[in-house]
């Protein structure tokens, strides 16, 4: 019987950024970073990190808050929160499931200017290899080198997530991951229905951009 391969569910594509698109993208993940910091002490009141019901909750405080952000990354930064939140509270290898808090006071999340930024097919297009990218002083383009395949697959295919990330040394990378064949709901809901998966033995969930800050 002849094999079927099956593409990777994961694109990672750096980005060759020069001194001005860095200045650009700093800002936006600070900003990013500051809508999450915004919304974790009312997480930690409520416990309430669920998306859909956080965002009918605080999404109305944080544009007035922040109206540079556009609605669009509002939604992606209640999004993001709601996503560490599984990974904290729920994820069974956590320090601070649930169950080991037990009726304890959520500890509070402290997000960093390092923390990832969310993009959806609102916030970033890619069209004849070339990318656009929203960010706070309008849309920022980028010429992209992907094969045929890669780029029609982001055209037909459902997105769990975008996701702009910074590593050590400054640069800059969009990870796309592509939902299931099966999966219906649309990005990023699809994803927010999704269990995370386990980190490997004795590893913590909690991503390193989150300090988790105990009352």
């Amino acid at each position: 019987m002849k094999s079927v391969s099956h593409p990777t569910p994961v694109l990672r594509v750096p980005l060759q950024t020069d001194e001005e698109q860095t200045r650009r993208l700093l800002a936006l993940q600070a900003l990013f970073a500051q809508m999450c910091n915004a919304l974790a002490p009312l997480v930690q009141q409520t416990r309430v990190w669920e998306r859909v019901a956080l965002h009918r909750m605080a999404y109305q405080a944080l544009r007035q808050q922040f109206p540079a952000a556009g609605s669009q990354l509002v939604c992606n930064a209640i999004y993001a929160v709601s996503r560490t939140c599984r990974l904290v509270f729920q994820n069974p290898q956590s320090p601070f499931h649930l169950s080991r808090l037990g009726t304890r006071p959520l500890p509070l999340l402290r997000f960093g200017d390092d923390c990832p930024v969310y993009f959806d097919r609102h916030t970033l297009s890619l069209k004849g290899g070339q990318l656009s990218m929203y960010t706070l002083d309008g849309r920022m383009r980028f010429d992209l080198r992907l094969d045929p395949q890669a780029e029609r697959r982001f055209h037909e295919e459902k997105l769990q997530e975008v996701v702009l990330t910074r590593d050590r040394d400054g640069q800059f990378a969009l990870t796309i991951r592509f939902a299931p064949a099966f999966a219906s709901a649309p990005a990023p809901a699809a994803a927010a229905a999704q269990p995370e998966a386990a980190p490997a033995p004795g590893r913590t969930p909690i991503p390193e951009f989150v300090q988790v800050l105990e009352p």
